[in-house]
């Protein structure tokens, strides 16, 4: 599916202690996004994108309600954001994003999973410059020149539309988010989204071969395994 799937969060699985990691994630970002732009979806579109992505992960809506009520009491733990970069096995490059309300132990247990899977920990600004920040919709068709037009003809700023394997993928800035979802929606009515985020779309993509596979599994289980940490990123291309 080219890019649009390199870089997706690696927390998707669904094993039972998996599915409570997610669950656990997505109410501390519901949480956060409903505390800092306020608990009205149709007034916080940061909420109502989270919200969206979270039903459609099958989160239930108890986890949902309560990560809403618990920002409407004001109460509840303060998370900062911290972002770390760096490069994985294989020399690929990686963006870790995570919420802290303990920024020591999540930088400890972060570096840990670097240290201990032959991958290097950098500074600020490392490997973020190959990544472009976008919003990414990926559904079922065959003529990007069409879906082009439509999203010109509603004044997106696109940055590309690929069509691949019967998938069209369209890259728009990450501002232009639900600009870009109501046009898509607008002109198909019945379009069902396969993926619409705002992510980070690498720039180019590291084949990781050999010994280098393994290990780097291993150093996605080990982020996979920090609480803190919401989503990783990643320009690795793994054998097929």
């Amino acid at each position: 599916m080219g890019r649009a799937y390199q870089n997706r969060k690696e927390s998707m699985a669904k094993t039972a202690g998996q599915k409570t990691r997610l669950y656990s994630r997505y109410g501390k970002e519901i949480y956060v996004c409903a505390k800092n732009g306020g608990t009205d979806p149709d007034g916080n579109l940061s909420l109502r994108r989270m919200i969206d992505r979270a039903k459609k992960d099958q989160v239930p809506a108890h986890v949902i309600k309560n990560a809403i009520d618990k920002a409407v009491g004001g109460g509840g733990e303060d998370y900062d954001t911290a972002r770390y970069e760096g490069f994985g096995p294989g020399g690929c490059m990686v963006i870790v994003d995570c919420l802290t309300d303990n920024g020591k132990r999540t930088f400890t247990e972060v570096r840990q999973a670097f240290v201990k899977n032959d991958a290097k920990l950098g500074s600020p600004g490392t490997t973020a410059h190959m990544f472009d920040h976008q919003a990414v919709f990926v559904f079922k068709g065959d003529d990007d020149e069409a879906v082009l037009e439509d999203l010109m003809m509603a004044d997106v700023d696109v940055s590309d539309v690929e069509v691949e394997n019967g998938m069209v993928s369209v890259y728009a800035p990450h501002t232009e988010f639900y600009k870009a979802k109501v046009a898509l929606t607008e002109a198909n009515p019945d379009v069902s989204f396969e993926m619409e985020e705002i992510t980070f779309v690498p720039q180019n993509l590291t084949d990781v071969t050999g010994e280098d596979v393994e290990t780097f599994q291993k150093f996605l289980a080990a982020l996979e395994d920090c609480d803190d940490v919401q989503n990783v990123y990643h320009n690795a291309q793994l054998p097929e």
